[in-house]
């Protein structure tokens, strides 16, 4: 079992577009990019655990991402640009941050996977409320159709 500061259960989530601080001038065009997305429900399968040694993160995630979460991701990114957004260089590696500051861990292969029905994304924002670590508040949800 991973040690760490383990991430609220009602706060688990995968980020498909980290946008940091917005001004409120930006949310509306980020809303409006998002209300312009079409794209149908999806399963995702997640179905491994992993480390990541220089944030210290132990996650779950993907062996691999199905295309209509990258379409996802690339939709928003492109229509985000508009809003001011630039692209994350990286590749696109969708995770679920289950502990920060976590000790190593092995990755390994879960024996039950996860499949995760993704019927909608969110806007959400973050709040650091002290030592219980960063909290989530949904601002807004669009539902895939």
């Amino acid at each position: 079992m991973a040690e760490g500061r383990r991430h609220h259960a009602d706060d688990l989530h995968m980020t498909l577009v980290f946008l940091g601080q917005i001004a409120p001038s930006q949310r509306r065009c980020i809303e409006d990019v998002a209300d312009r997305i079409r794209q149908t429900p999806f399963d995702l399968i997640i179905d491994h655990t992993g480390y990541w040694p220089r944030p210290r993160i132990f996650l779950a995630s993907p062996h691999d991402t199905p295309q209509a979460l990258n379409q996802l991701v690339a939709d928003l990114n492109n229509g985000l640009q508009g809003c001011g957004f630039e692209p994350e260089r990286r590749a696109y590696k969708p995770h679920v941050t289950l502990h920060r500051k976590a000790h190593k861990v092995v990755s390994t292969q879960l024996t039950t996977p996860i499949t995760w029905q993704v019927n909608d994304f969110v806007l959400a924002a973050s709040a650091n409320p002290g030592t219980s670590g960063s909290r989530y508040q949904v601002l807004r949800r669009w539902a895939l159709e």
